[in-house]
């Protein structure tokens, strides 16, 4: 087997993204199970503070390409590189951030090698396989975890004849761990004209309008998040002011965001931000499963819903049977009445 790579995405200020960073800390423990090393695959220009910043996550070895052409991110000289990395260094799994960048990149180099890829992972692990046809054993295969058929069940999936084998993960969905503080690597430069012809880069990124990020639910401690059961745009009213009074965010499930109370920056789950609050109270949340990969790792979890067997239930430290619009007045109230 080779080793674990992780492409490692370079945002507007020119550092390593927190999901890759995310990747790495996850990245290096299916090598540790391996017994693999880990790989950094960087391309950009004028990264800040690589090796500083990549090698505390246990990386082994940064491939590192170095050229303004890079940056901003285009699609056809990035995927032509990545190939013909993986192409000579065979990767036994290659990891990618389920970004616009990520979701560009991974299926391109997918089809290129001709190998599975797996989206929206919430969980990777290492185990063995048993072919039910074939009766053939492989051993320390990639089980890429995610829901699937609308969150009705949670498939393992894996790839057992074809490498490497990848998976996309959406920033959040993994937990960022510093491996060792003076954890040494190495870097290896990257020859882009070796793996890139002038085609392509015959497309060229002229200007750019960005707009700033409006909400940062992913780094609130306390989160009041709602559901379709809220009902009513005018009642996720009392959850602003209940996350405004107890100084958190607001967040919502699917549900509702396409049911119009809120927007959809502000969607956990599957499909939305993954969060890791001290507190989350669930307001109206029914508990389907792709909601709850995207916040079942919090820390304390209330529900309130009328619902006794709603399935969020099942993972909430505390229960409240009742309605949004009587639970939460008398919980504004209590808290105002009782902090400083």
């Amino acid at each position: 087997m080779s080793n674990v790579f992780v492409y490692c995405e370079i945002t507007e200020e020119k550092t390593v993204a927190e999901v890759s960073l995310e990747l790495l800390s996850k990245g290096r423990k299916l090598a540790d199970s391996l017994n693999l090393q880990l790989e950094a695959v960087v391309l950009g220009h004028g990264v800040e503070n690589l090796e500083t910043k990549l090698y505390p996550y246990g990386v082994d070895v940064i491939h590192y390409a170095d050229d303004a052409r890079l940056f901003p991110y285009t699609t056809l000289p990035h995927t032509a590189i990545i190939v013909g990395l993986f192409n000579e260094l065979k990767p036994e799994i290659a990891l990618f951030g389920a970004t616009s960048v990520g979701r560009d990149l991974a299926p391109r180099v997918s089809s290129a090698l001709r190998c599975g890829l797996t989206a929206d992972c919430t969980s990777l692990e290492i185990g063995d396989h048993t072919d039910a046809k074939s009766g053939t054993e492989y051993k320390n295969l990639l089980y890429q975890i995610r829901p699937a058929f609308g969150g009705n069940i949670i498939a393992t999936i894996v790839n057992p004849e074809t490498r490497p084998q990848m998976a996309t993960v959406r920033e959040g969905v993994m937990k960022q761990e510093i491996y060792k503080a003076d954890y040494k690597g190495v870097v290896k430069p990257i020859d882009v004209a070796r793996y890139t012809k002038p085609a392509d880069f015959v497309c060229q990124i002229i200007d750019r309008q960005i707009e700033a990020q409006k909400v940062n639910i992913k780094g609130a401690q306390i989160i009041v998040a709602g559901g379709y059961g809220v009902g009513s745009k005018e009642n996720f009213r009392l959850l602003f002011e209940l996350a405004e009074t107890l100084g958190g965010e607001v967040g919502a499930t699917r549900a509702a965001v396409d049911g119009g109370f809120i927007e959809h920056e502000r969607q956990i789950g599957q499909t939305g931000v993954t969060v890791r609050p001290k507190l989350y109270i669930a307001c109206g949340i029914s508990g389907a499963v792709q909601h709850r990969a995207g916040m079942d790792q919090s820390a304390k979890i209330i529900s309130i819903n009328t619902d006794p067997n709603a399935p969020i239930n099942a993972i909430a430290d505390y229960v409240i049977e009742g309605s949004v619009q009587e639970v939460l007045p008398k919980m504004i109230q209590y808290y105002k009445a009782r902090s400083k």
